[in-house]
């Protein structure tokens, strides 16, 4: 079975994971089970979910279904909003849900600092983490002040920080903070959600011209090249394996700066420090 030759990122926990994943946020109902097969079967094992997206079960039967070993493909999914002060129950729904005995990565979906229960349900991830049904733990959508609470009151670091990250919005300061603590940034949004003109402007035109490239494989090449774990969503099979055909070629000194150049310091999604759904 193909295998994308993905590099895996090394975790401050001793874990690691590819650096080239499917995620199925707003996967329609119904479509989840065969976008998640498609992308195992083209070689995909890096599956990223959340309890708030409404498809772990379709997640779930997709991998059982794979006849890929468990050990070889690492699933993501996330602690919800509404669920920050009771994470031990919704982890075990999830896993339910899942029908798995474990997962390799989890995650608390978003700081919402209003309501000051990200630090309890940090507490409970570490927990959960020792108990071995969670390989690894980490925050999705948290700024260097709701990282440093963390840091602070249980010196427990996240494995990972998954954040709106592209070239028109590549939060510069906090990746430095991450990169400092040893947490590793994925990069959700990493091709602007199709909300810019991104794929258009003329050094991501003619970088994928120079390479026999199309520009979302440009774009999905800079991120490889910074280190960042990237999530490019797609429900379309022959768009998954265009996707992951990246690791092919390299983008010179002169392109990567090129596309860093593209920086505005504004995202398109929510921003984390007011987001208020529950």
């Amino acid at each position: 079975m193909t295998v994308i030759p993905a590099p895996r990122i090394q975790l401050n926990d001793g874990q690691s994971i590819p650096q080239l994943g499917l995620g199925v946020f707003k996967v329609e109902a119904g479509e989840a089970e065969r976008v998640t097969s498609d992308a195992l079967e083209v070689g995909y094992r890096h599956i990223d979910t959340a309890s708030f997206y409404g498809n772990e079960a379709e997640v779930g039967r997709a991998i059982a279904a794979s006849g890929v070993a468990r050990d070889e493909i690492t699933v993501t999914t996330k602690l919800w909003n509404t669920d920050q002060t009771r994470a031990h129950e919704a982890f075990d729904e999830s896993l339910e849900r899942l029908g798995l005995e474990s997962v390799d990565l989890y995650l608390i979906h978003w700081p919402q600092p209003m309501y000051g229960e990200a630090l309890g349900a940090w507490r409970s991830l570490i927990e959960i983490v020792g108990s071995g049904r969670a390989s690894s733990i980490g925050v999705s959508n948290f700024e260097i002040e709701h990282l440093q609470q963390l840091l602070e009151e249980t010196g427990v670091v996240p494995a990972v920080n998954q954040i709106e990250l592209h070239p028109m919005h590549q939060r510069r300061e906090l990746v430095q903070f991450c990169r400092e603590h040893d947490i590793a940034v994925e990069a959700w949004g990493p091709l602007s959600q199709g909300k810019s003109d991104l794929l258009e402007r003329d050094a991501v035109v003619e970088a994928a011209a120079a390479h026999g490239k199309t520009p979302a494989q440009v774009v999905i090449r800079w991120h490889v090249q910074h280190g960042t774990i990237v999530f490019p969503k797609t429900s379309k099979r022959e768009r998954m394996v265009e996707n992951a055909d990246v690791f092919d070629f390299a983008l010179t000194d002169a392109e990567m700066a090129a596309l860093d150049a593209y920086e505005t310091g504004r995202g398109f999604g929510a921003d984390p420090r007011t987001f208020d759904l529950r």
